[in-house]
């Protein structure tokens, strides 16, 4: 039966390309994909045949996709029906995760943080980010706890995940804030006006948001993925005290309590990002079999912290990002040990 599937999978990927329902760069990597995924479940005796089912609802999600792209607006609310795209990424990252081996820890602040929400208080979370599949783990690991968080949580996403056709069908299904990151905004460069200002619309509907209140916001202050360093260990990336400001700023005019918590992620291994940062879409992308692990802090006091006293504004935001990171890294250095 897998077996089966398998050849009209593959046969069904060929024709598409050279039918040109599906450009053929994008073929390219879905086969890349598909072969990675199917070669990660058989090296730990795990069946493709549950997970093909869908491959073959990515492939026609692609080629709808291709006919039809789907622009998404600065605020984006999840997909669910007539197609559950959120159920969708579940499912698809689901066979991946061991979860013998995952970890959810922190789980008093995740209450604490589900307290807020259900009073109409708002909560965001700073945070580290290593895969593309971080929301979806995110989601899977929050399961036990209560899946609403995961499933209504807001994330602060960047451009590649709305742009990339083989990451659309899974970022439908989320809720996202679309932005530019500063890491791109200047490619290509006569379109950074342009960007600067859908940046602006995305900051005001998210101020929006926030004075509706009860939101759960994630936003990782580093602007981008965690990666290995000369070594070849995982470094959580510095965080941008300006990025941090301006989250702050914003949730002091929500007119709700909003609460701070700092929130450590390990998903590297799932689904590695390109040992350099790429410019252009269209990155390989290989997966891999193993744990994720979560962790959420105690609140931050965003007004007192080790060198809240500085008189240079500038100083202080440094060591106000420096301190959340520090957080954030201490706990991320746990789910090593």
């Amino acid at each position: 039966m897998e077996k089966n599937l398998t050849s009209e999978f593959l046969l069904k990927l060929k024709d598409y390309g050279a039918k040109g329902w599906i450009d053929k760069k994008i073929i390219f990597g879905l086969q890349q994909f598909y072969e990675s995924y199917k070669e990660t479940l058989e090296d730990h005796g795990l069946s493709m045949e549950a997970s093909l089912p869908c491959f073959f609802n990515f492939l026609e999600l692609l080629k709808e996709q291709q006919q039809r792209p789907f622009i998404f607006e600065p605020y984006h609310a999840q997909v669910r029906e007539p197609f559950d795209y959120y159920a969708f990424g579940l499912e698809f990252l689901r066979p991946l995760v061991d979860m013998s081996i995952s970890s959810l820890h922190g789980e008093n602040h995740a209450r604490e943080i589900l307290s807020h929400l259900s009073k109409g208080r708002n909560v965001i979370l700073l945070a580290n980010h290593q895969s593309e599949a971080d929301p979806l783990a995110i989601s899977i690991l929050l399961e036990k706890i209560d899946p609403r968080l995961g499933a209504e949580m807001i994330f602060v996403a960047g451009e590649r995940v709305v742009t990339d056709p083989l990451a659309v069908p899974f970022s439908m299904g989320r809720n996202l804030l679309c932005i530019y990151s500063k890491r791109y905004i200047d490619f290509p460069p006569e379109d950074k006006l342009k960007k600067q200002m859908h940046n602006k619309k995305t900051m005001e509907l998210m101020s929006s948001l926030l004075k509706e209140g009860g939101k759960c916001i994630y936003v990782a202050p580093s602007g981008g993925r965690d990666r290995r360093n000369k070594e070849g260990v995982i470094e959580v990336a510095p965080f941008d005290p300006q990025s941090i400001e301006m989250f702050y700023l914003m949730a002091k005019k929500a007119g709700h309590p909003t609460f701070f918590y700092p929130m450590a992620l390990a998903t590297y291994d799932l689904l590695p990002p390109p040992e350099t940062i790429q410019v252009e879409l269209g990155e390989e992308r290989k997966t891999t079999h193993g744990g994720i692990h979560a962790a959420f802090g105690p609140v931050i006091d965003m007004e007192n912290f080790p060198g809240s006293e500085n008189p240079d504004k500038h100083l202080r935001r440094k060591a106000r990002a420096d301190y959340i990171w520090d957080q954030v890294n201490s706990d991320y250095q746990k789910f090593s040990t």
